[in-house]
């Protein structure tokens, strides 16, 4: 097992931009006399960092004495991570940054340029930045952005087995920072959006969700319940979102007296706080529980939608058959591409089927020899004469006697 030396040098693009300008003038002076009235521009940190601003004003949140739960480590983790913002300052790249709760930044002033220009920026003001990890400890939470100061398999990258690397190095270079943001005495039982306050200085989070855009376009009495973070019965899933976030679980069950109607709960809140059950039928809230501690369980069950949305103006699609109309008994005709009287080519002509010969029935008595009853089939025979009833088709009589006869031959063919 070999180990492969780092390569540092991408990581200061800017030291190493100086260095190159003052070897590059070095050697000017030392290879040629420079000419009469040229002028030398030597670029250092204080020329490169002059544009900077390292001003810094500490947030004033107000912020919960009780610590923080295992449930709202989780909920923090789930709300923050992902989320974007933008840059209110430059960021450094491949660098830890500290920011202290309601406090200061560290490293700030003339160092946080110092850090700049040996290690670079990774975002500068304005530009858009991504939380792609968040890690929640005792007393601090640490954010990655855009990536984070390290690579993925950044120790495998330099271990090599036999002459094969563990893991191909692709070229891919650090273009994020870290972010910590420390609580002293401990991180309080605080939400999403407070923490978000407390990154002011450095990432805006204030620009509008596509919740918040969307509650923008709808009317007034809308957008204050969803504001107060309301929901009236009769909106859609897209506006309980908007006004509530995503849910902490869902309940899917039969509606209580049918068998083919569903109903979808969604559950906010854990006790004992205040518990809302927010109930779906199709697209729509059809009842809204509210359990409050110490309090009787409020149910809201009528539309509050002032007529938007109006329920009236959607028809419900039926499983199945249609139901008969017009008094029918039965289902109705099938679905046809045929124009009403018009007939399919071919339709009128039915199929005759072939239709058992008449067989006479057998008789008790033998007709005596040399009678002239004569057998079966026989000229004057009378059970074959015409207009004899034994003969007739309705007749059970001319049924044949052998109930196991299989199939008689079609009419007109001989027997």
């Amino acid at each position: 097992m070999a180990f492969r030396p780092t390569n540092h040098s991408s990581l200061a693009p800017a030291g190493r931009l100086g260095a190159v300008l003052v070897a590059g003038l070095a050697a000017s002076w030392a290879g040629a006399a420079l000419p009469a009235g040229a002028q030398v521009f030597v670029v250092g940190e204080k020329t490169a960092m002059a544009d900077v601003s390292t001003e810094f004003h500490p947030t004033r949140v107000e912020l919960p004495s009780a610590p923080i739960t295992e449930r709202g480590r989780r909920e923090l983790v789930r709300n923050l991570e992902a989320e974007q913002g933008f840059a209110h300052r430059v960021l450094p790249l491949g660098q830890d940054v500290t920011l202290v709760a309601n406090g200061n930044l560290t490293p700030s002033g003339e160092a946080y340029k110092e850090l700049l220009y040996k290690k670079g920026q990774s975002a500068a003001p304005g530009d858009r930045v991504v939380i792609t990890a968040v890690t929640v400890k005792d007393d601090r939470i640490v954010f990655d952005i855009n990536g984070g100061p390290y690579l993925k398999h950044r120790i495998l990258r330099h271990v090599e087995l036999n002459g094969m690397p563990l893991v191909p190095d692709d070229g891919a270079q650090v273009t994020g920072f870290r972010l910590t943001l420390l609580f002293e005495g401990g991180i309080p039982d605080i939400s999403a959006p407070e923490v978000k306050a407390l990154l002011d200085p450095v990432i805006d989070f204030g620009v509008k969700t596509s919740g918040e855009a969307y509650a923008d376009s709808l009317p007034q009495f809308l957008k204050d319940a969803i504001g107060q973070h309301d929901v009236l019965v009769g909106m859609d899933r897209k506006m309980v979102l908007a006004a509530m976030g995503a849910p902490a679980s869902k309940v899917r069950e039969l509606v209580p007296g049918t068998a083919d109607r569903h109903y979808e709960e969604w559950i906010y809140g854990q006790m004992p706080q205040t518990v809302h059950f927010v109930r779906f039928e199709g697209d729509r809230v059809t009842q809204v529980r509210i359990a409050a501690l110490g309090q009787p369980i409020a149910i809201h069950d009528q539309n509050e939608m002032r007529g938007y949305l109006d329920p009236e103006d959607t028809r419900e699609i039926a499983m199945g058959d249609g139901k008969p109309s017009n008094g029918e008994a039965g289902p109705g005709a099938p679905p046809t591409i045929l124009k009403p009287g018009e007939v399919a080519p071919g339709s009128s002509q039915r199929v005759r089927l072939p239709v058992p010969k008449p067989v006479p029935a057998e008789t008790r008595n033998d007709p005596a020899p040399g009678s002239g009853a004569g057998q079966p089939g026989e000229p004057g025979n009378p059970a074959t004469e015409p207009g004899n009833p034994a003969t007739a088709p309705g007749n059970p009589a001319a049924a044949p006697s052998d109930a196991t006869t299989s199939t008689s031959a079609p009419t007109g063919a001989n027997p």
